[in-house]
């Protein structure tokens, strides 16, 4: 049986993580909305909005991979900017 969390109470996968969750929320909002921009905003505004939009979950999953509280911290940090 796969445990919830390891010793230090990290979750065992990003994808249990709440805030992983809602940001993945977030950015397939932000998927559904760009999509509706104006065809000459596509390579503009869009994929600017996208790109920012996934990076938040993508950090988040990266630092809940990192072996220390200092990593995990530091993208944390990034992810929210």
């Amino acid at each position: 049986m796969k445990p919830d969390a390891d010793t230090r109470g990290k979750a065992a996968s990003h994808r249990e993580l709440r805030v992983w969750q809602m940001a993945m929320d977030l950015t397939e909002q932000v998927y559904q909305i760009s999509a509706r921009f104006p065809a000459i905003e596509t390579y503009r505004m869009a994929m600017q909005l996208t790109r920012a939009a996934i990076s938040v979950p993508a950090n988040i999953a990266e630092g809940n991979a990192r072996g220390s509280r200092k990593d995990y911290a530091n993208f944390l940090a990034i992810a929210k900017k």
